[in-house]
């Protein structure tokens, strides 16, 4: 057996095991589902707060102090405004109140009244209005000011304002980039590589400080190959990771097969300039590279740990960096001629998110390659440093001759 075919061997025996001894336990069934799990919690606090907030908003008012003989045209103005505003940023909804001797007074008065929680009043003369607001109320004293001028025209007109009969059209842009450059899609293929990254790839952190705790890994290390050793723990979680995106790829596929006809063309009008095909096929091969990278740094800083504490110092500044890389490659889509995103394309850690968010602007397709194998590099050049300082630092055995310098196999 050749050297090569034996370490390719060797490799994928320490993914399997890996592989195997993760799925293959309960704990994988909670990890598996942990989406569903932190889903039904957010749905059930959200449910809550929305619940709580709904109960305040129908106790919300803005408050009109007027004469009664402005108070049915103020009526009317508050109506017609309203249908501009979508159902959740509605104002709270208008009372009118007649003037009474001290206006002013009033006005403050009516913050603590006990029918309705007043947002902002309003009293004075309409062209010279006085608007007093509370808390988080500015926007509907603003309300309240343009609704005063809307009933100031209207009775100047002598009638109510014009009606304005418009003919809306539905127009879908045009597949591919938007004509500034700057798709939307690559903003959402940035943010889901990096969400999937982020969710899956600090598992790896783990594997290899667990099994050095017990003295798994020296055993393995005296019968294969340390860069073997690595290489096949990062492969056997990247398995794990792919049968977490399948699955729950799946079940969201499914799911979005359900979506509204229109909002499935809307979201139509925002394909990737590469065409959705070739845009999935190097969205799956740039979250493989992104985390191999991520998952050959963590591995690395686990072997150099011996417990968890350790694990959790060291971990804490990579997943910084990760953050760091979102917020480059964020910066590098909403300017794609710029040095940020050459810079971005090619630094190795923010390369993949650069790259899946340029797919999604430009349609060329070679520097994508040269980009995947700039990427796999970096991966084959973690995993050899991160070896070495583990062999140096833990084994204390110092370097291992380089392959081309060993014996070839009786």
């Amino acid at each position: 057996m050749s050297r090569f075919r034996r370490t390719v061997r060797q490799t994928m025996t320490i993914a399997r095991r890996d592989f195997v001894a993760t799925v293959f336990t309960p704990i994988f069934l909670l990890f598996l589902f942990a989406p569903m799990i932190f889903g039904a919690i957010g749905g059930t606090v959200g449910g809550l707060s929305a619940s709580s907030m709904a109960g305040n908003k129908d106790r919300a008012r803005v408050v009109a102090i007027v004469a009664p003989e402005h108070a049915r045209a103020m009526a009317d103005a508050d109506t017609r405004l309203r249908a501009v505003f979508r159902r959740d940023e509605t104002p709270p909804l208008l009372t009118t109140l007649a003037p009474a001797a001290d206006p002013a007074e009033q006005a403050r008065e009516a913050f603590a009244a006990k029918d309705f929680e007043a947002s902002a009043v309003l009293y004075g003369p309409l062209d010279r209005p006085i608007v007093l607001y509370s808390g988080l109320g500015s926007r509907t004293a603003d309300y309240l000011g343009v609704l005063a001028g809307q009933t100031l025209a209207a009775e100047k007109l002598g009638s109510a304002l014009p009606a304005v009969s418009v003919t809306k059209t539905r127009f879908t842009r045009p597949r591919g980039a938007a004509p500034n450059g700057r798709n939307p899609s690559a903003f959402f293929a940035v943010f889901g590589i990096f969400f999937l990254t982020l969710f899956l790839s600090g598992q790896v952190v783990g594997t290899m400080a667990e099994e050095r705790s017990n003295k798994v890994v020296e055993v393995l290390a005296a019968a294969v190959p340390l860069e073997s050793v690595f290489l096949g723990k990062l492969l056997g979680m990247f398995g794990v990771a792919v049968l977490f995106v399948a699955f729950w790829g799946t079940i969201v596929g499914n799911i979005g097969a359900l979506m509204p006809p229109s909002l499935a063309r809307e979201l139509g009008s925002v394909a990737p300039a590469t065409g959705t095909p070739a845009f999935g096929i190097l969205f799956a091969c740039y979250f493989t590279t992104a985390y191999l990278l991520l998952g050959s740094v963590f591995l690395g800083v686990g072997a150099q740990a011996t417990t968890m504490r350790e694990i959790q110092l060291l971990s804490l500044p990579i997943t910084f960096g990760q953050m760091a890389m979102f917020g480059l490659s964020a910066a590098a889509v909403a300017q794609p001629d710029s040095w940020i995103a050459t810079f971005a394309e090619v630094f190795p850690l923010s390369s993949p998110f650069a790259m899946a968010g340029r797919a999604a602007n430009r349609a060329e397709i070679w520097p994508h390659l040269l980009a995947i194998g700039w990427q796999l590099l970096w991966v084959g050049l973690f995993i050899t440093v991160g070896a070495r300082l583990f062999r140096r630092g833990v084994l204390q055995s110092g370097s291992a001759r380089p392959w081309w310098k060993r014996a070839p196999a009786s």
